[in-house]
């Protein structure tokens, strides 16, 4: 089974542009939270908890993070029950407010990644494996931790096989 580190630097390879990095930022977080809210339908509420479809997912990607390290899944399980609250609060609203809500994040969310990969001059990760589509958000979280100085191990071995972040011109090459 692959590592940490393997998923995060088989990603971070499609990911050296730090305006790529910063675009995954914000484009990440609205695609995951629109997939909680449009994944909170069908459901219902037991015991004070929203269970449907996300909440699934929810569970197996968090198991999936736990898997990979300790505190990264902690800090992935979090976020990923923020999304869930903020899906089962549109969920019971209207069909209209819960699906143009959805549709609208996760529509936004896309054109800033393909923004970020323009700049890159790559296609996304997910295109070539799907797990980039699971691996996105712990890479933007990851890159987070290593902005604030925590994880420096991780950090260097990931740059060890992908390489350092830059900036360089759109026809440059890589």
């Amino acid at each position: 089974m692959k590592t940490l580190v393997d998923h995060l630097a088989q990603y971070a390879d499609y990911h050296r542009d730090k305006r790529n990095i910063l675009t995954h930022f914000v484009g990440i977080p609205l695609i995951v939270v629109a997939v909680a809210v449009l994944l909170s339908r069908p459901g219902l509420s037991l015991g004070g908890l929203w269970l449907s479809p996300a909440a699934l997912l929810a569970l197996v990607t968090g198991l999936f993070y736990l898997r990979l390290d300790l505190r990264f899944g902690l800090v992935m399980g979090a976020l990923l029950l923020l999304s869930l609250a903020a899906g089962a609060a549109l969920a019971v609203q209207g069909t209209a407010l819960w699906l143009g809500a959805g549709l609208g994040l996760f529509f936004v969310g896309w054109v800033i990644q393909f923004v970020g990969h323009y700049y890159e001059g790559r296609k996304p990760a997910f295109v070539d494996d799907l797990m980039g589509l699971a691996v996105g958000p712990l890479f933007v979280v990851a890159e987070l931790a290593f902005l604030l100085g925590l994880r420096k191990d991780v950090e260097r071995q990931i740059e060890e096989r992908a390489g350092p972040t830059h900036v360089r011109g759109r026809d440059a090459t890589a």
